[in-house]
């Protein structure tokens, strides 16, 4: 069950594993890396301060979306979270402030994707999780098409994925996103793309020139530096790995104990 526990700011558990972190005074404060990447990704999304239509697919604590609406003023976003639950302690204890863009909507993000208006989007942004896995209606290639007729020209598509060695769910997804997508990048840390440890990687995707520059720069900058693999290393890591269709889509594997631990 969902849980909610006040500190300096709030830290929103779900099963026990941290799901999201929010300090309302500070909506700016990032404090899981893994937010810090698809922040860098909707930073470079845009010329700074500009605002952005953004899609996004799980909610949380609407940690990104209190993010955008600070850095973006004049956003418009839309959430999307199926767990209704989660999204009344969040109305009750963490509201997003009155007209600030922001529509969250209780719905399953596939059923969502495939009802939404084409080119609506400039951003789409997945963070979705039942419990600790990415579902698997989430992880096909029908599901990146789907995101694709959302986007824009030159929208960018940006998901959190977890996986570790030998990174049979991770390369399926970036070879299904390479099979819609023209342009591809993956963020993670290097311990993470050597096999060292089972943890998070952001994967970019977009049919315009990712300024893959910036997200380098940014991303080894954090306190806990990432790698962008581009081009002919991101090929390199996907390698014999294939798309998958609907009916052989399995969720993301289970995190190893103590992966995701908040200690």
């Amino acid at each position: 069950m969902p849980d909610v526990d006040r500190r300096r700011a709030w830290l929103l558990t779900v099963d026990g594993a941290p799901q999201s972190y929010v300090d309302l005074d500070a909506p700016t404060h990032l404090e899981f890396e893994y937010a810090r990447r698809l922040a860098h990704v909707l930073d470079t999304a845009a010329e700074p301060e500009q605002p952005l239509d953004v899609l996004h697919l799980g909610g949380g604590a609407l940690t990104l979306p209190r993010y955008v609406a600070a850095t973006r003023p004049g956003s418009r976003q839309d959430v999307v979270e199926a767990d209704r639950g989660l999204l009344g302690l969040v109305g009750e204890h963490l509201p997003v402030p009155d007209g600030c863009g922001i529509a969250v909507h209780g719905d399953d993000a596939r059923r969502w994707l495939e009802a939404a208006a084409p080119d609506s989007a400039d951003v789409l942004v997945a963070d979705v999780f039942g419990g600790s896995r990415v579902p698997a209606h989430l992880a096909s290639v029908a599901y990146a098409r789907a995101a694709e007729r959302v986007l824009r020209a030159g929208g960018i598509y940006a998901a959190n994925l977890a996986d570790g060695a030998p990174f049979t769910f991770l390369r399926s997804q970036l070879a299904g996103f390479a099979e819609v997508f023209e342009e591809l990048a993956l963020i993670a840390e290097p311990a993470v793309l050597r096999g060292r440890r089972f943890g998070n990687a952001v994967l970019v995707a977009s049919h315009a020139a990712l300024d893959v520059q910036a997200l380098t720069r940014r991303a080894a900058a954090d306190v806990f530096p990432a790698r962008v693999e581009y081009g002919d290393a991101l090929r390199r890591f996907i390698g014999d790995a294939r798309p998958v269709r609907d009916e052989d889509a399995v969720a993301s594997p289970e995190p190893p104990d103590g992966a995701f631990s908040i200690g």
